[in-house]
């Protein structure tokens, strides 16, 4: 599917990659419809929480450095700026850099819905420049605006002329989509149609695209073994240094669904290779990853030698766990990426995964190919994996653990780890998307793990102590007759 950079919104992953948020059966089956074109969103008569892709989107935004995030919206659409802009100025103080980024929201009310706000909207933005001074000013829509209508490219069209930076919408209107995931694009498009210029040179430096850039270092390391450097992004990165994406001599990303819309615009656009493979967590998914960037730099001898001198070091430490961990049960509950992929690398360990809820599911990228960890899965996996899309949806998850009780539950939104808990569950937080990364990732995950499940008194202890909402009739309940209604 082409990438349009002629409009101003990237449109939701339901109308470009098929994605949905309901759906209960197994791998082959998921991967069998998405083929033929036959999976179908299901629908719930209830639905307990999810996320916002203006969330996101403007979230991936702020992160850039000495930029304006306008969110036009009512204020508690802004509630969380707070939160954002002290996550990222922590972020840069470790790196011991500058972190100036404003967020900053219209307020809008009862009166802008029935009057229209743009004009203040106007005022806000140009009073915004005056008084910050940023490099680059990103205006982010609303389910309030969007739904009104304002009209936010004309005000932005009118006002760039006037103004010596980037001036550039966001289209998030956060009831289009279910998928918040669509957030990560709308932020992408606002980068690919604002920020990034036609290459003037071509440099030693392949794009990564990661949340928290918390293996920075490490990275850094590797890459030199290949005479190239790292550039990470979003978090700590400025408009100067996005604005040479295009640069590049390869893209690759820490998770395909933060990674596809910007690295096959990137490929489309300016001829910059997006490195598809599946994502470098684990030990397969390192060594595939690295060879293909290799060959994509052609440096093929180097990442072997690399790749030679690191498994001779870590591979016996890795099998050592490996035999502690074997016959362990694990649920996972991530976002799509990292559930699958993460499902891999237990199962090298040697872990059985009894269950894998994904919040979200493409049925493809925007390559329009199978996402690779789901191939790479039906070829190599030694089952057939139990799968839900549910979305965050806690009660789900409760059913499934107390149906299947397994060993361990991991989880990448720490709500859903903190239920898992009162339910006597050993439970892990992946907050760090490095925490699987690679060799020394992978043998930091099975310790990990090791000591996560030895160490169960809290679990234990709060479980006796709690009394959950959940009744026994619930518990009782298929899992894979939640979503039988199909979306109208």
């Amino acid at each position: 599917m082409t990438i349009n950079l002629q409009v101003t919104s990237a449109g939701t992953r339901e109308s470009r990659l098929g994605s949905i948020t309901g759906y209960a059966g197994d791998l082959h089956d998921l991967v069998r419809q998405s083929k033929c074109g036959t999976l179908q969103e299901k629908d719930r008569c209830f639905s307990q929480s999810s996320s916002c892709d203006a969330g996101c989107a403007l979230n991936q935004l702020a992160s850039i450095s000495d930029v304006a995030v306008i969110n036009h919206a009512p204020s508690g659409c802004t509630a969380g700026a707070s939160t954002t802009i002290v996550h990222y100025t922590q972020l840069a103080a470790k790196r011991g850099i500058e972190y100036n980024t404003v967020f900053l929201g219209t307020d809008m009310d009862e009166a802008d819905t029935i009057f229209g706000a743009t004009e203040g909207l106007r005022q806000i933005i140009s009073e915004t420049y005056n008084r910050y001074k940023p490099k680059a000013i990103f205006v982010g829509t609303s389910c309030v605006s969007g739904i009104i209508g304002e009209d936010v490219d004309s005000v932005v069209a009118e006002l760039s002329p006037e103004l010596p930076i980037p001036l550039v919408p966001v289209h998030c209107e956060g009831f289009k989509s279910r998928v918040w995931a669509s957030g990560f694009d709308a932020a992408d498009h606002a980068v690919l149609t604002g920020i990034v210029k036609p290459p003037q040179n071509k440099k030693p430096v392949i794009n990564f695209k990661n949340f928290n850039e918390s293996a920075r270092n490490e990275i850094i390391r590797i890459f030199a073994n290949f005479g190239v450097e790292p550039f990470f992004f979003y978090a700590n990165s400025t408009v100067e240094e996005l604005s040479r994406l295009s640069e590049a001599l390869a893209t690759v990303s820490i998770c395909g669904t933060l990674g596809t819309y910007l690295g096959n615009g990137l490929e489309q656009e300016y001829g910059v290779p997006y490195v598809r493979t599946i994502n470098p967590l684990g030990v397969a998914g390192f060594e595939i990853w690295l060879r293909e960037i290799g060959r994509v730099i052609h440096k093929q001898e180097e990442v072997e030698a690399y790749i030679e001198r690191e498994r001779a070091f870590y591979l016996p430490k890795i099998e050592a766990v490996k035999k502690e961990l074997k016959g362990l049960r694990a649920v996972l509950g991530m976002g799509a990426s990292f559930a699958f992929q993460v499902s891999r690398v237990l199962q090298e360990l040697g872990i059985e995964v009894v269950w894998v809820a994904s919040w979200h599911y493409d049925t493809k990228y925007d390559d329009n190919e199978l996402p690779p960890y789901l191939d790479y899965l039906v070829k190599d996996n030694p089952n057939n994996l139990k799968v839900s899309v549910s979305d965050q949806q806690n009660f789900e998850i409760l059913n499934i653990l107390n149906t299947y009780k397994p060993d361990i539950y991991l989880a990448r939104h720490p709500g859903t780890t903190v239920w898992a808990i009162k339910q006597g569950i050993a439970a892990l937080f992946l907050g760090d998307e490095y925490k699987t990364f690679g060799y020394r990732g992978t043998l930091d995950f099975a310790n990990t793990i090791l000591d996560t499940i030895r160490n169960r008194s809290f679990e234990k202890n709060l479980a006796a102590r709690i009394t959950l909402p959940y009744s026994d009739w619930w518990y009782q309940q298929d899992n894979a007759t939640f979503l039988k209604a199909e979306a109208k």
